[in-house]
């Protein structure tokens, strides 16, 4: 048996790089799963691939008609949900704040924070029809500290911290609980790739070598986290916040003498 029996999972960003690897995880332990997303190309096929219990769904998480929907899909489908992944996210291409498109900050705050808010409101009520559940928010170690020219993102990250515990105390009597990932520099297209009106990318000129794991994050280090706040063994963890960052924000490492 799986841990998500009978369950279902509804996850944002569902077909990217983080957003798959949750998916699939939620998938080999039993859930029904709802990828949700605006890359419907894409989504369908790691529905298809995936085959029995997986659906696809449209959804753009700044239009709260589009959440509605995608939420309405995940009970048509399966009857119920249970869990719901705030996946999906943007970053912004690095530039000072006084040089910061306004356009670029609504962009960043619409989707991370915006689609995060609209996300919980859409989905409590399923949530509360099947007698309760889980909401994990994934945000960013940049929601723990500041990161030059990357004020948009890093604001938006640090937002969905407060909303996070606001949910939280909000939701607990209804036995859903609401928790927030920060990931660390995860190998994913987001890092390799430059984000939009960006000429370089984060991996680029990031070096993990420094730092007490000297790797990049994998997605899976991630998902194993998230399963675990997602099940009945995380009953008694709500409002908490949880660093994947291979000891990033510990600062620098020890470096020992070879021999």
């Amino acid at each position: 048996m799986g841990r998500f029996d009978d369950q279902t999972v509804l996850v944002t960003g569902g077909a990217g790089g983080q957003g798959s690897s949750h998916v699939r995880a939620f998938h080999a332990e039993g859930a029904n799963v709802v990828i949700a997303g605006i890359d419907a190309d894409r989504g369908a096929a790691l529905a298809d691939e995936l085959g029995t219990r997986a659906r696809s769904t449209p959804l753009d998480v700044t239009d709260e008609s589009s959440w509605s929907a995608a939420v309405r899909a995940a009970e048509d489908a399966f009857g119920s949900l249970h869990v719901l992944v705030n996946n999906a996210g943007v970053q912004n291409p690095p530039a000072l704040i006084e040089s910061t498109d306004p356009a670029t900050w609504s962009r960043i705050l619409d989707v991370n924070l915006t689609g995060t808010f609209l996300g919980i409101r859409a989905a409590v009520p399923a949530l509360r029809r099947a007698a309760g559940g889980a909401i994990v928010n994934i945000a960013s170690t940049m929601a723990l500290g500041g990161t030059a020219q990357y004020a948009p993102y890093v604001a938006s990250k640090w937002a969905v911290r407060g909303l996070t515990r606001t949910a939280a105390l909000e939701l607990g009597r209804d036995d859903i609980r609401v928790n927030t990932i920060h990931p660390g520099v995860i190998a994913t297209p987001f890092i390799h790739e430059p984000a939009a009106g960006a000429t370089t990318a984060i991996a680029d000129v990031y070096s993990p070598e420094p730092f007490a794991i000297p790797r990049l994050g994998e997605p899976t280090d991630v998902t194993g986290l998230l399963l675990f706040l997602s099940s009945s063994e995380a009953s008694f963890v709500t409002g908490s916040e949880y660093v994947v960052d291979g000891g990033l924000l510990l600062g620098p490492a020890l470096q020992r003498e070879t021999a």
